[in-house]
Parts: C-alpha cells; sequence; structure tokens
C-alpha cells in the first residue's frame, strides 16, 4: 500500500487543495484546519449552514492566509501575533481560546457569504486535548481528530452505485491510500508510513460519521441527494450514522512529513507494526 494522495485544507470548512507534502506536528498536518470562521456568538461556522463557504478558497502562505473567491478576487492576510485580539470559542462542545485575524478580512469575509463571521487561528496559548484515554494529544480545529484518512478503493466502490462519479473532495482527507480492499481502513487499529526519516506510527481513533457535507458540491455548496443516500443504503450502522473514513491521531507529538513523491509504503496490524 502506499500514499497516493494529499489534501490540506487550512481554514476549516473552505475549499483545501492537493498538495505533494504535507509536514507534521502535534496538532495533524501543519495550517491545516488551524483557522475557523465563528458568528456573532463566537460559535463556530461551517457548509451546513453557509453554502457559499465552498466557493472561498484557502491557501497557507509563508506569512499567513491567502483566501479567494471564484472570480478571482483574493485577500491576503498575516497570522495573528501575540498582540491580537484573544476570543473564545466553540468548535462542536469544546470551548478554546482563539487569536482573532482583524476587521478586514472579517468585513471580506461577511460580505462574500452576507452574513457577519469573523476568522479567528490558532495560536500559541490553543489547547484542545483528545477524548480519552488519548487526552495527552491535541487536535486543531478539526472535528474529530488531528487526521482523516481514506482509501481510493473505498471510493471507487461507491462511485461504482453512483449514477454519477464524486470526487475525493466531498470527503475532504488528509490522506489517501491506495492498494487495500475497499474499506479496509474500518478495521485498522494503528497505522505505520515509513519514511526515509523513519516510521511514523499513527493510532486509528474512530471510523468518521459523516454529516451532511458529502451531500454539498465541493465548489459551489450545493445540495445533492448522492452520494449520502447510496452510502446511507450499505454504509449506515446500529447507531444511525454513516461511516466512511478512518481518523488518525499520531501516537506521539512529531515533527516530520509524509509525501506522496517518496512513494510511501504503509504496513498495518491490528495492533503492532508489523507487513
Amino acid at each position: 500500500m502506499e500514499i497516493s494522495a494529499l489534501y490540506h485544507f487550512p481554514v476549516k470548512s473552505l475549499q483545501g487543495h492537493k498538495c505533494k507534502s504535507l509536514p507534521l506536528d502535534a496538532f495533524g498536518a501543519v495550517n491545516d484546519r488551524r483557522w475557523m470562521l465563528v458568528d456573532a456568538d463566537n460559535q463556530f461556522v461551517t457548509q451546513r449552514r453557509l453554502r457559499g463557504m465552498a466557493q472561498l478558497k484557502a491557501t497557507a502562505t509563508r506569512d499567513g492566509l491567502r483566501l479567494e473567491n471564484a472570480e478571482g478576487e483574493h485577500v491576503e492576510i498575516r497570522s495573528p501575533g501575540d498582540d491580537a485580539e484573544r476570543k473564545t470559542v466553540r468548535v462542536w462542545s469544546d470551548d478554546v481560546t482563539a487569536r482573532d485575524a482583524g476587521n478586514d478580512v472579517a468585513l471580506w469575509l461577511s460580505e462574500q457569504l452576507q452574513t457577519p463571521v469573523r476568522l479567528v487561528s490558532m495560536g500559541s496559548e490553543f489547547h484542545r486535548p483528545l477524548e480519552a484515554p488519548r487526552a495527552d494529544r491535541q487536535v486543531s480545529f478539526a472535528d474529530a481528530a488531528p487526521l482523516l484518512l481514506v482509501s481510493q478503493a473505498s471510493l471507487d466502490d461507491l462511485n461504482s452505485r453512483l449514477p454519477e462519479p464524486v470526487s475525493m473532495l466531498r470527503f475532504r482527507p488528509n490522506l489517501v491510500v491506495s492498494g487495500c480492499e475497499p474499506f479496509a481502513e474500518d478495521g485498522w487499529k494503528t497505522l505505520t508510513v515509513h519514511t526515509h526519516d523513519g516510521p511514523l506510527v499513527f493510532d486509528c481513533t474512530h471510523p468518521c460519521a459523516r454529516c451532511a457535507i458529502p451531500g454539498l458540491h465541493p465548489f459551489t455548496g450545493r445540495a445533492q441527494r448522492e452520494p449520502l443516500r447510496t452510502l446511507a443504503s450499505y454504509r449506515r450502522r446500529e447507531d444511525g450514522q454513516i461511516y466512511f473514513g478512518m481518523n488518525l491521531a499520531p501516537t506521539a507529538a512529531t515533527a516530520a512529513r509524509l509525501g506522496e513523491e517518496n512513494s510511501l509504503s504503509i504496513n498495518l496490524n491490528d495492533r503492532v507494526e508489523a507487513c
């Protein structure tokens, strides 16, 4: 098996992009889901609420962030410094400290989405531990874990059942792996990626329960019946949730780089690293 694609999403629920390498740190992929939109009550905002977010592309820059709309209009901002306003914001059930990115970008985003929003980022004081028994590890503004993995075979299986195929972008993974059976990732417990710098070990924390976002077109936000209707026919579990993909967390704080260009191998086993 190998990594066949890598994706990066700097702002939660905005467009991201495919990339050739993915640097890692203790929170997952560097600059991935490190920014987030919030409303007037400092609650996180996603495409589930504002479909227009799908039409905005986010790209990390050397100094901060570039945001671009479908017409090519863009704005660039610097990462907020230690003197930026602190806010307590909520992402799902977690209240965390974030840094406000300023009035200029808030105005631009509010005009684009036609509703008041502000952009916040993770600062040096950011702290959001995973749930027990992995509370020694951190997660960014991502929903539930530092990284998300989907196998190409799982998407191929889904597309074989659809009248029209859908893109991997519907599911917003960081890692795509090839060379396994469809939905093999459901049963993985640990995952080891062998790089030139040594092995990177990840816990497969839990399968990913999907919300409404895979039913939204990834570039327009238009709601569509597929692929969730077909997924519900064979991927719904007893708890009523539809599952597609696997959440990952590094077994320890790490500073490393995943790279598609390295033809990385992945060794998997129920509990231990082995071929």
